[in-house]
This record gives structure tokens, C-alpha cells and sequence, in this order.
């Protein structure tokens, strides 16, 4: 509540203020990524797709890809494994995903380790918000 009445008192629309939260979430894993690599010369909705739909075979068995839970149109929610809703993936239809750095944070770790095995790079999860900002 308090975001929406700072949005009207600014007279920014809602989606404004949902892209700048985004961004600062994205300059940040930038960030991280050049520290991580210093030729890292920017994030890549086309890496971004292909490391959604992979099924790289590292994490857990019942989760093998991003799309196991997520479907493959990130336009569509999807379901866990325990049938719960799960809201759809692509900016497009969801403007609020990705501008929480809390929640973005919580669901990388969560779903990173479930799918990967491992926690994602800066450069995985910059290149994983520009495929669905594109979507």
C-alpha cells in the first residue's frame, strides 16, 4: 500500500515504478557478474531462455528444469509438485515479478538449488529476468 500511494503522490504509473525496481535488482547481479568475471560484457535473453528450458540433470530428480514447475510458456503459470498455482513467470502478464529483491533472492536460492544442485551466478539470474522482461 505504501508503494502504491508513493507512486500516485509522484504521479508514476505502477508499471514505471515496477520497471525501476527491476532494473536496480538487475544493476545489481551486473554488478556481481563483472566481479565474478571481468569480461562479463552484459546480460542475455537468449542465454536466459536456454538456461530456463535446460535440463542440465544436477539437482534433484523431480525437479530437473525451471519448466518441471514452471511450464514452458512462462506467459502460463504453472504448478509445484504439490499442485499448488504457481503465477506465471513473464513480465508480460505479471509486472509485480522480480522488483522485490527479498523475494528474488528467496525463490533464486530456493529454485537454483533444487534444479542446479548448486546456487545460480549474477550472470544466470540477469540472464534469466531479461529472457522473462522480454516475455
Amino acid at each position: 500500500m505504501a508503494i502504491a500511494l508513493a507512486v500516485c503522490a509522484l504521479g508514476l504509473p505502477a508499471g514505471a515504478m515496477a520497471d525501476a525496481r527491476r532494473d536496480a535488482i538487475l544493476a545489481e547481479f551486473l554488478a556481481q557478474a563483472k566481479k565474478e568475471d571481468p569480461a562479463f560484457a552484459g546480460f542475455s535473453a537468449g542465454r536466459g531462455e536456454a538456461f530456463f528450458r535446460a535440463s542440465p540433470a544436477a539437482g534433484k530428480p523431480d525437479t530437473p528444469s525451471c519448466t518441471t514447475c514452471h511450464g514452458e510458456r512462462p506467459e502460463e503459470g504453472g504448478r509445484t509438485r504439490a499442485g499448488k498455482a504457481i503465477d506465471p513467470m513473464a513480465v508480460s502478464v505479471n509486472p509485480g515479478r522480480y522488483t522485490d529483491p527479498k523475494e528474488v533472492a528467496k525463490w533464486f536460492l530456493r529454485n537454483c538449488k533444487s534444479v542446479l544442485g548448486r546456487e545460480c551466478s549474477a550472470a544466470e539470474k540477469g540472464d534469466f529476468i531479461t529472457f522473462m522482461k522480454g516475455r
